[in-house]
């Protein structure tokens, strides 16, 4: 059993290390973005793509950022729910071409890699005439909440992505925010004191994956030092509660200790969350919600 759960710890350390050496050296390769954008329609696959609304724009846009999961359900929600406020969605995917769906039994690349995608998506968007280059966020999902963090922080994101630009702003769905230590490996900060891009957390309070606390037992660093972070709770959420797809799923993923998680979806905290989420995101880059 020992030997399992140190086995776990290795993939997850391998899978989502957070800690980047400066100037990282990226050994995968740069994912091939689409280079137009179509019109949303209920025929529309859940795959990597830009969707735009009605209109030349230029719109604020949005990067999908999917979770250890792979492509699922989810990210049609949210797409149609950000093109139908006026948003550019872009669905980026992460891992198939690099070998892997998903994360089980690991994540095909590692969080550096990933935390690069985000924000080379970033740079893709500001080559569309009708994005506005100045209003380009994240929205991620456990392990893409986790790249949306990183991405935000100033020396994680210049030792990644030199000469990348930040997001505008972030939003996150039940991150991790730390992770370890365990035997030699060293603690993951996913929440680092140096966050400097605006950045929501929308956390679960029976979240048994990736428990809320291991969150809001950050935040007081983040007041002190004035970091633009904002947390909210949903009382009684799960993890992925916005995973229509997976309610009632249980498993035992190895960043767990042991213990077994489950999914449970709730609808209504599926709107609150993307209620906030785009209120959030209005604020941050001064976008008016549609009527």
């Amino acid at each position: 059993m020992r030997s399992e759960l140190r086995a776990g710890i290795t993939v997850l350390w391998l899978a989502c290390a957070a800690s980047a050496s400066a100037q990282v050296r990226h050994t995968q390769p740069d994912l091939a973005f689409p280079k137009e954008a179509g019109e949303l329609s209920l025929f529309s696959p859940i795959a990597m793509g830009v969707w735009k609304p009605e209109g030349d724009g230029p719109h604020p846009a949005v990067i999908l950022v999917h979770s250890c999961g792979g492509m699922k359900q989810q990210l049609g929600f949210w797409r149609k729910e950000a093109v139908k406020r006026g948003y550019v969605a872009f669905i980026i995917d992460a891992f198939t071409s690099r070998g892997s769906p998903n994360c089980r039994p690991a994540a095909p690349i590692p969080m550096t890699r990933g935390v690069k995608d985000v924000l080379d998506a970033a740079a893709h968007l500001k080559t569309f005439a009708f994005v506005d280059k100045t209003r380009i966020a994240t929205i991620g999902f456990s392990w893409g909440a986790m790249a949306g963090m990183l991405a935000g922080s100033t020396g994680y994101a210049s030792d990644v992505a030199p000469g990348l630009d930040r997001l505008t702003a972030a939003v996150a769905l039940y991150p991790a925010c730390h992770i370890g230590p365990f035997g030699s490996f060293p603690g993951n900060e996913f929440l680092r004191p140096d966050l400097a891009t605006p950045t929501l957390l929308l956390l679960g309070e029976k979240d048994d994956e990736t428990p809320a606390s291991e969150c809001l037992s950050r935040v007081p660093v983040h007041k002190e030092r004035g970091n633009p972070l904002e947390v909210h709770v949903f009382q009684d959420a799960t993890h992925c509660w916005d995973c229509s797809d997976q309610h009632n799923q249980r498993w035992s993923p190895p960043w767990a200790g042991g213990r077994q998680v489950v999914y449970r979806y709730d609808s209504a905290v599926t709107e609150q969350s993307v209620q906030r989420a785009f209120d959030f995101l209005g604020r941050q880059m001064n976008v008016q919600a549609r009527q």
